[in-house]
């Protein structure tokens, strides 16, 4: 198959929403339909035992939310499918946001009873930044929850971005029939099945039809009739081309728990998502269809498999195609490397590949070569354009309470860092080692990390800083009286980079009007 057939058949996409929205239920109700899995286990069931796919990690299945971005790939219709379930937790928003930049689409959850949260309006102004396309799943209609027509005008005003229904619900909550697709003209009835697909799925195409009423009963009938009279007087043939555009968002109503409505989803995303789009370099524009590999590392993960102590860097191919054995130049670095053991994901579970395409996420285990945006090609200079990090809001001290697993403290640190869920400092005298999160979770999830992972128990001493800044400056003996004035607050990142930790906005006020040939960036990249 041409390079060209093979990037026209592959998608790939993440799955966001606020935490509880049920984002990671529909993810396995994807997969089950993909036929990735043959039952889904309920996530928060306690009938069912069987943890949710992603979700792998220990600290995960215990919380019950997902705490790490998982790959999965599956096909679908002889379309290739990658996933990727994102955090839905707000203290982990940062990995969120960089999980965007490796997929072409996003599908946004949002829970029909909550309606839009504050999540929902961060992740969507991420997608709004790079023009994102974006399809809505209304999810929990088995549930009581908000008229569908308030959710639309919701959704417009606070995500700013039309929305057309391509289904329609049939009640709600107790009365949830089922859900009618907009663009194919039928209705179908569903049995609620939480495990498998349902095999008794009724269709009905003429809502003219005296069955109908026989079906949903005269009330839910009429207004059901009326309903879709309002929407297609309103919204009129669906057109993909705003939705590619970012403009448009795509709506489904359905149940991911009870399997309504994901088929309607999954069948119109493989029929008008984008395949693997072009990405900008810091150089160029990096089309798909060029013969010749480039691609970055989104994520690195450590200990992705508990019994082995591997470390794997997520990396996304954005043209050529990858080949296992074959060497590829690491730009930062200006190495040549080979990899003889490239992966593909279905969450925990790894297997070798020998290729991979525009659009594909390989998992690339790593000595400590990698870092969160770095680029390999077949020679040429690229540098491609990510998100960068952003200064933390909470630090804390990270105090040994094991003299004798230093070394594995140390280690740990530095590689749970590098996935990019929490940024280290190092403080002198001494080598104090400050960390910093977006949120309190992040210091849950590391203390958990480092005893269960590394055998390295600590503690986490909050310390009374305002804001993390990296620092330049052009002339070094004006930095050199800057770091003398500051000598307790200057640290260096772990690219060796000096950072001031302001202890509050005044100081960091005072300090740039005191020392205005100091240059104080609120992100790495300056």
């Amino acid at each position: 198959m041409s390079l060209e057939a093979e990037i026209a058949r592959r998608r790939t996409f993440a799955i966001i929403s606020h935490p509880d929205a049920g984002k990671t239920t529909l993810t396995e109700k994807l997969l089950l339909f993909g036929g990735a899995i043959q039952t889904a286990g309920a996530v928060k069931s306690n009938k069912i035992r069987k943890y949710a796919t992603s979700d792998f990690m220990e600290i995960e299945r215990q919380r019950g939310i997902s705490v790490a971005t998982s790959v999965m790939a599956f096909d679908y219709k002889g379309v290739h499918m990658t996933l990727l379930d994102t955090p839905g937790h707000k203290d982990f928003a940062e990995d969120t946001y960089r999980t965007l930049t490796a997929v072409d689409s996003v599908v946004l959850v949002v829970d029909a009873a909550n309606g839009v949260e504050e999540q929902t309006e961060r992740l969507m102004e991420v997608c709004r930044m790079r023009d994102t396309p974006v399809m809505i799943f209304i999810n929990k209609m088995d549930r009581e929850g908000k008229d569908p027509f308030y959710l639309m005008e919701e959704l417009e005003k606070k995500l700013n971005i039309r929305v057309q229904p391509l289904t329609w619900p049939i009640g709600m909550g107790r009365r949830f029939k089922g859900v009618y697709n907009l663009k194919k003209r039928e209705l179908n009835l569903y049995a609620p099945n939480k495990t498998r697909i349902a095999d008794d799925i009724f269709t009905l195409r003429d809502l003219k039809h005296p069955l109908l009423d026989e079906k949903l009963g005269e009330d839910a009938a009429h207004r059901l009739r009326e309903d879709v009279e309002l929407i297609e007087g309103v919204y009129g043939a669906f057109s993909p081309e705003p939705y590619l555009k970012g403009e448009l968002a795509p709506l489904f109503f359905g149940s991911a728990l009870n399997n309504f409505g994901v088929q309607e989803l999954l069948d119109v995303f493989v029929e008008i998502a984008p395949p693997p789009q072009p990405r900008w370099t810091e150089q160029r524009l990096v089309l798909p269809t060029e013969p010749r590999l480039t691609g970055f590392v989104f994520k690195i993960h450590a200990n992705l498999d508990p019994r082995h102590r591997d470390r794997i860097a997520f990396f996304r191919v954005c043209s050529g195609k990858f080949e296992r054995g074959k060497f590829y130049y690491h730009v930062r670095l200006g190495q040549e490397l080979r990899f003889s053991n490239p992966t593909s994901f279905m969450a925990q579970q790894k297997s070798v590949i020998d290729e991979a395409w525009p659009g594909e996420v390989v998992g690339l285990y790593d000595t400590g070569n990698f870092k969160i945006g770095d680029t390999l090609t077949e020679g040429e200079e690229l540098r491609f354009k990510g998100i960068p990090s952003f200064s933390p809001e909470i630090f804390k001290e990270l105090t040994n309470l094991d003299p004798l697993r230093t070394k594995q403290l140390d280690k740990g640190i530095r590689q749970l860092t590098d996935e990019g869920v929490a940024q280290l400092f190092y403080l002198q005298p001494g080598q104090r080692k400050i960390v910093g999160t977006v949120g309190e979770l992040q210091f849950e999830v590391l203390q958990y990390r480092l005893e269960h992972e590394y055998g390295a128990r600590c503690r986490f001493v909050p310390l009374p800083i305002y804001k993390a800044v990296w620092i330049s400056c052009s002339d070094s003996k004006s930095f050199e009286r800057f770091s003398r004035a500051k000598a307790g607050q200057i640290a260096t990142d772990k690219e060796g980079r000096p950072v001031f930790l302001a202890p509050s906005a005044w100081m960091l006020q005072q300090a740039e009007q005191d020392y205005p040939e100091i240059r104080f960036h609120k992100t790495s990249e300056f």
